[in-house]
């Protein structure tokens, strides 16, 4: 038993140590964001005395003309693409807008839905590319976008003005009806924008769902405020977004005519950091719609089961954290604050493995003391044996209450109390969802670099089924109603 026992200290030790430096780093990486956001937050009060930055009443009304587009990517959309342009003709509140909706040719469900929308609207523009799919949302938004460039350049000759903006989408979205208004403003002083997201928790699914709420609460209104406040390149989520159309020509120019990458996972994320490297001037736009606290934001449904949570997590650690590496490389020399906002991006697969073995080393430390009190009675972490353990697992669990209460906080302040409470469990459920997305991501990557083509491998999608004017708060009785 002697050497059996051995081995467990040893592991125990080694395990403990590993994983207690690596989750100590990772932290202090966190502190240092929220320690930052409280600094701005503190810099906003004293200059505009607490008021919102920017609200619908005072954005400047729009002083040219022109259309905007909305571009949506459609593959295997059948249960919610009808339902997302109906509810997107009832809520947009503008007089000069088209959707865009690209579809494949052996989708024949998805074809019919969009038909039925359009037909009894014009402004719905139906685009079938020339392949099979799927292939990546890329390549389904570059057959889109040709389209669109037909178009644009037809009704410049007779005359009409160009298209102002350019807004991404996805098909399960519920949008908002005055971000088109907001994007219209927003896009003479500013090349790119991005407005919020925030996922609809889906009351048969609060754990899994909800864990979508609790990222994006605290990443739309902390993480991405402190990289653009550093003046970091600002990733796009891929909807709710706007780009000037001569800034993505300007790109698509460089690529022989696509201005999405078609072998791409992660397009918008990479779409983002490479017009931030053209000199694009970028605003997040956290828009206060209200005097409430709401804010003009997308809203949808993120996977509801384990499964789908993992493929999805898969598709965003391989794009972003390994294949997004090779493709995006680092920012500019001496760019502190960008190298730093990549490096965040790309810890994800390292900080799995020290969750792991974090989750390996707690049973197996008490396990040891079980075995030691069983044997000769002794603990072996008594009189100081390990005393380094000890002051990492202090540190660390303090770094892990603060970490969890700024979780709360923003859930809060999003969804509500009761959802605020209900994101600690759910703290654990993203944790196990990206401990099994990581070794799925790397098996992707490997195949990747092997040269396997890249596929869309989304999830199924819901819409849900809301009156015309229930868009705002997620306990409004519409939005509750239909996540049941």
């Amino acid at each position: 038993m002697g050497e059996s026992l051995w081995i467990i200290d040893a592991s125990a030790r080694e395990m403990l140590l590993f994983a207690g430096v690596g989750l100590l780093l990772g932290g202090i990486d966190d502190l240092l964001v929220d320690l930052l956001y409280i600094g701005h937050r503190i810099r906003h009060r004293v200059r505009h005395g607490g008021r919102p930055r920017l609200t619908l009443a005072s954005l400047p009304p729009p002083r040219i003309a022109g259309r905007i587009a909305a571009f949506v990517a459609a593959w295997d959309e059948v249960a919610v693409i009808g339902g997302m342009l109906t509810t997107a003709l009832q809520r947009y509140d503008h007089d000069d807008y088209r959707i865009y909706v690209g579809a494949y040719p052996n989708d024949r469900g998805t074809i019919d839905a969009i038909v039925g929308v359009a037909e009894r609207d014009p402004r719905i523009r139906l685009v079938i590319g020339d392949h099979d799919g799927p292939t990546t949302k890329a390549d389904c938004l570059n057959t889109i976008w040709h389209a669109f460039c037909r178009d644009d350049l037809r009704e410049r000759a007779s005359g009409q003005p160009p298209t102002k903006a350019i807004v991404l989408h996805d098909a399960e979205d519920v949008v908002h009806p005055q971000e088109l208004r907001v994007f219209d403003s927003l896009i003479e002083r500013y090349d790119v924008i991005q407005i919020p997201v925030l996922p609809l928790v889906h009351c048969g699914a609060r754990l899994v769902s909800g864990h979508y709420a609790d990222e994006f609460a605290e990443s739309h209104a902390k993480q991405i405020v402190v990289r653009t406040a550093l003046g970091a390149a600002m990733p796009l989520a891929g909807t709710g977004c706007a780009i000037a159309p001569a800034v993505l020509a300007m790109i698509a120019q460089a690529r022989g005519g696509d201005p999405f990458d078609a072998t791409s996972l992660t397009e918008d994320y990479e779409l983002g950091l490479r017009l931030a490297e053209l000199g694009a001037r970028g605003i997040f736009a956290r828009v206060a719609a209200d005097d409430a606290g709401t804010v003009v934001a997308v809203r949808a449904y993120f996977p509801c089961t384990l499964g789908g949570s993992v493929r999805q997590k898969t598709r965003w650690m391989t794009g972003i954290a390994l294949a997004g590496w090779d493709r995006t490389g680092w920012g500019r020399p001496r760019a502190v604050a960008d190298h730093w906002m990549r490096m965040r991006d790309r810890r994800a697969p390292l900080a799995v493995v020290i969750l792991a073995v974090g989750y390996i080393a707690v049973p197996m430390w008490f396990l040891s003391l079980a075995m030691h009190a069983y044997s000769d009675g002794a603990s072996p972490y008594a009189n100081g044996a390990y005393p380094v353990a000890f002051w990492l697992l202090v540190a660390n669990g303090a770094l892990l209450a603060w970490r969890l209460g700024m979780r709360m906080i923003f859930t809060g302040r999003s969804y509500g109390v009761r959802e605020a409470f209900w994101a600690l469990p759910r703290f654990l459920v993203g944790n196990l969802v990206s401990l099994i997305a990581a070794p799925r991501a790397v098996v992707v990557y490997v195949g990747m670099l092997r040269g396997a083509a890249p596929v869309w491998d989304k999830t199924r999608h819901e819409f849900p089924d809301l009156p015309s004017d229930s868009i705002l708060r997620i306990d409004d009785p519409g939005l509750a109603a239909a996540a049941r």
